[in-house]
């Protein structure tokens, strides 16, 4: 009998621990090759870890909701296969940073009780002073907080291995708040003369205060609930938000939809619903305006050669999860069916995979799936777009003819979309939209499938 560790598995880029939701086979069960043995959850999403050979489990190292390390070991197998050797998943490295100069502002920060202005290093790129790691998400936290890598060395971690976790930095700049800045060493460091333009941070609003009575029930945010809050705050707090609207006369495509829609599951195996008809358009008009499938990084515009849509799908927990449909652009009708099919399934079953959520440019929300007609969707970071369906409803409507303008009953629907202005003016947020909208109105009736 051979014994093989299972260990840790990487989740992606930048992951480096995971947390064990759930044993789903314990110390003596039999397990089949490929068969479930425990729920892991990072920060980006929750996976299963299947079993690397047919045996029997003989320990367990962690308990759930044990923080684990990436490429630990976290039980052991007996098997009779022949030649079955322990295959170990090394932990996800970072990419070395390139050789730059940390460049460091000096900032006041506003002291209540004191009230005097005390000065904060911001972090930028390069590496610690120390040897202690610290995850990118960690880092752009600091750097939003303008946290100097030398104080951030200073910050105690409840990780493995005293790695600084995002809830121990945020907690740290919660309390930060409202002492006065220090340096590493802790003694209160010393003001220096702040360039003449710099702009001064806008305080922190402070949590209104909650009122419980008897009757009230609170109910603790699960993991994923607390994430997304989190990510919706950081988002309004990264891009000033601007959202145009436009309406839209999808009457053809409503009506190539119903006629279509049983001969295309039977020729491809695959429902037809209205989603891949949007993000077939959606994706030629990002060919037509790239500069809305950016990202910022401080003064750069990143422009990405990629059109990767990812699209918003509510789970049955009530949460919120965005799979990514890669290269969309290059799909037809049926492919496009299909990956959206199959990424929904997927997380509803809670079977996405990291890099299936990873990567996205672009975001399309369907807020007509739950009847309403627009909304002002939050942009997903990095990116600087999102844009929402609403619902379709049969409404009067100006239609031209060749005999003059006529109302007819026509099949509307509102499209919305939300931008970055800092990137993303009026003209060009305005004109993506509207070419989405023609798009759509142009569709051809008698198209094939």
């Amino acid at each position: 009998m051979a014994t093989i560790d299972l260990i840790m598995p990487k989740m992606g880029e930048s992951i480096m621990e995971a947390t064990i939701l759930k044993w789903l086979k314990g110390v003596g069960d039999k397990v089949e090759l490929d068969e479930a043995i425990l729920e892991i959850a990072t920060d980006k999403v929750d996976s299963e870890i299947p079993s690397p050979v047919e045996g029997t489990i003989t320990e367990i190292l962690f308990k759930e909701d044990d923080i684990v390390e990436i490429g630990t070991v976290i039980a052991r197998l007996s098997t009779s296969a022949e030649g079955a050797e322990p295959v170990s998943s090394p932990a996800v490295a970072e990419p070395a940073p390139s050789e730059s100069v940390v460049e460091e502002k000096v900032i006041e920060e506003v002291s209540a009780p004191l009230k005097q202005a005390a000065p904060v290093a911001t972090a930028t790129a390069g590496q610690s002073s120390s040897d202690r790691f610290y995850s990118p998400l960690v880092k752009n936290i600091a750097k939003e907080e303008g946290i100097s890598l030398a104080e951030l060395d200073a910050v105690p971690g409840t990780g493995v291995n005293n790695r600084l976790t995002k809830k121990d930095l945020l907690a740290y700049v919660a309390n930060r708040s409202s002492q006065p800045a220090t340096s590493a060493s802790g003694s209160p460091s010393v003001a220096a003369p702040a360039p003449a333009a710099a702009p001064k941070p806008a305080a922190k609003a402070a949590a209104p205060a909650v009122s419980v009575s008897g009757g009230d029930e609170i109910i603790q945010m699960d993991r994923m609930r607390k994430l997304i809050a989190d990510h919706m705050v950081m988002s309004k707090h990264t891009s000033p938000h601007v959202t145009s609207f436009v309406e839209a006369d999808v009457t053809d495509i409503w009506n190539w939809r119903n006629a279509n829609k049983k001969k295309f599951q039977e020729s491809y195996g695959e429902k037809l619903t209205f989603t891949p008809i949007f993000m077939e358009a959606v994706a030629k008009a990002i060919r037509d305006f790239p500069m809305i499938n950016v990202s910022v990084d401080g003064d750069k515009i990143i422009k990405k050669n990629d059109v990767n849509i990812g699209m918003a799908t509510a789970l049955p927990s009530g949460n919120l999860i965005v799979p990514v449909i890669k290269n969309a652009d290059f799909l037809n009708l049926a492919g496009l069916a299909k990956q959206v099919n199959g990424l929904a399934d997927r997380a509803r079953n809670n079977k996405l995979k990291p890099e299936e959520i990873q990567g996205g440019t672009f975001t399309l929300t369907n807020v007509g799936t739950f009847g309403n007609v627009m909304g002002t969707p939050i942009i997903n970071q990095p990116q600087v777009a999102i844009m929402a369906v609403g619902a379709i409803r049969k409404k009067p409507a100006v239609v031209e003819t060749e005999y003059g303008d006529l109302i007819a009953v026509r099949y509307m629907m509102f499209l919305s979309l939300s931008y970055d202005h800092r990137v993303v003016d009026g003209f060009l947020g305005g004109s993506f939209l509207s070419q989405v909208a023609k798009y759509l109105e142009a569709f051809d009736p008698t198209r094939g499938i």
